[in-house]
């Protein structure tokens, strides 16, 4: 009698169908998101000549911290709706609001219309998050988690790698409203995808409660969750990473758009190859802010899954912590000088700690989570994301605008030396008000931004955002040696 023979399938052809479709449809509603996000704080706040808004900093962080933060908070909601009504019919009514709200988002110019426009935008992607977190879950076992959710982050960040492309070339080629059709247009697809080929994984169904009860369980439930001490201590730790993460997104491309000479960066390419810095610069013969924060996703896309099987036998809060202190020096190199190339550097670095620190937090909120509530606990996880994003809010904006804000600091200095220049203003753009100071200082552009660098060291805003994430460094390890006595995380093993 033979005996069976052991299984040499790959560790790839272990997941299912539908794990691929989930992956896929992840992949275009991040080139949405990002392609959008990416610039999103440019379009906002750069001068309303060049198509942007010319919102203050102030403004730009209202809108991108509170909408994003409430984004993350919703999913404790659409978690319950997605499990009372069905996956594929939650996604279905997610690509529809999705697709509208980008459509409709380009479209309008005052504050409360984008404010709007914007959250509907983010009422699609909270019910969208929690059951392609939920659907990765399901399709992943204990064996697979691991290089299961480090594909899961790679597929977002070559998501997030190829929309800011798109957006920056067509937006430099077309101007702004482009971005917003192509986002729109990368939801449509999203659409196509989930109506033909998603299939319905198993899941618990709550048949005999009101949509009403199902959302006020689920609060109940997440309320009963939090009350562990040892979940709780967790979240809260945690938002620190995601307050520093999220500057990468909300401040990081004004502070290069701003600051940053990347002239010289296009340069030293093109007397390598003409043809890659044509590529990836604009027609001014620049590096555009999103194409250099775009380095962050590259480096995810190449080394994702080699750094997952890297820590794959870590426990998850070594590798956050590992990654998070790598993640501290990066921001701080990014931010801490106006050298395209430093920056650049910090970028890189950034991505490295991330690649160690995010993928194994979803990981570990999943594999804590009790069979059949996969969708609700992915939506808690949510929770420690929502309040990073509304802190980044405040950084971001009135921080930013106080500290390092170009025309913030160029008024201040025009108000020191009596100059009579008109206000910003409908008729009278930034671009106008940064000439016509350069003009009367006596100064060239570079001449301008070089002297409000030396003289209020807009820089200096690097020193909160890395101590932030010391902190979070500090609170981990003492949750580590003291609540979790260094011990392994997971409650509950999943076949």
């Amino acid at each position: 009698m033979l005996k069976d023979k052991p299984d040499k399938q790959s560790i790839f052809q272990k997941f299912p169908k539908t794990f691929w479709i989930a992956n896929t449809m992840e992949l275009f509603e991040r080139w949405a998101w990002y392609g959008l996000f990416a610039v999103l704080a440019l379009y906002l706040t750069n001068s309303t000549d060049e198509g942007a808004l010319g919102f203050t900093q102030s403004q730009k962080g209202s809108i991108m911290g509170t909408v994003t933060a409430i984004l993350y908070f919703l999913p404790i909601i659409t978690g319950a709706l997605a499990d009372r009504i069905g996956y594929k019919r939650t996604l279905i009514f997610a690509f529809i609001i999705l697709s509208s709200g980008y459509w409709f988002m380009g479209t309008v110019h005052t504050y409360n219309l984008v404010y709007f426009a914007f959250l509907w935008v983010a009422l699609g992607a909270a019910l969208f998050k929690p059951v392609i977190s939920a659907t990765v879950t399901k399709t992943t076992t204990k064996e697979t988690s691991s290089i299961g959710f480090g594909i899961f982050y790679m597929m977002v960040n070559v998501g997030g790698f190829i929309g800011p492309i798109f957006s920056s070339k067509l937006r430099d080629a077309y101007g702004w409203r482009i971005v917003f059709i192509m986002a729109a247009s990368a939801i449509l697809v999203n659409l196509v995808l989930v109506t033909l080929l998603y299939k319905e994984p198993d899941r618990e169904k709550n048949i005999g409660d009101s949509l009403g009860q199902a959302i006020l369980k689920s609060l109940k439930n997440i309320w009963t969750a939090i009350q562990d001490l040892k979940l709780l201590i967790f979240l809260i730790i945690m938002i620190g990473f995601w307050t520093m993460f999220n500057q990468l997104f909300y401040t990081l491309p004004n502070f290069i758009d701003q600051w940053v000479n990347t002239s010289m960066i296009y340069n030293s390419i093109a007397n390598i190859s003409p043809g890659l810095a044509a590529a990836i610069g604009t027609k001014d013969g620049t590096i555009a802010p999103e194409m250099m924060v775009n380095l962050d996703a590259g480096a995810i896309i190449l080394f994702q899954v080699l750094i997952s099987a890297l820590v794959m036998k870590f426990r998850p809060v070594n590798a956050i912590i590992s990654g998070i202190i790598v993640n501290a020096v990066g921001i701080g190199i990014a931010f801490g000088t106006g050298n395209g190339f430093y920056v650049i550097l910090g970028i890189f670095i950034f991505a490295l700690g991330e690649m160690a620190s995010s993928p194994k937090f979803t990981e570990y909120i999943g594999r804590i989570a009790p069979k059949g509530k996969e969708a609700l606990y992915m939506g808690t996880s949510f929770l420690p994301v929502a309040a990073g994003n509304f802190f980044t809010g405040y950084l971001s904006g009135d921080l930013y605008e106080v500290w390092s804000d170009k025309v913030t600091l160029l008024k201040t200095e025009v108000a020191k030396r009596g100059l009579e220049i008109p206000e910003i203003s409908a008729g009278f753009s930034q671009n106008d008000y940064f000439n016509r100071a350069a003009e009367l200082m006596g100064m060239s552009h570079q001449q301008l931004t070089d002297y409000l660098w030396n003289t209020y060291n807009p820089s200096k805003i690097w020193m909160v955002f890395s101590a932030i994430g010391v902190a979070t460094i500090i609170g981990l390890f003492l949750y580590d040696k003291f609540i979790l006595g260094g011990k392994d995380q997971a409650n509950t093993e999943r076949e």
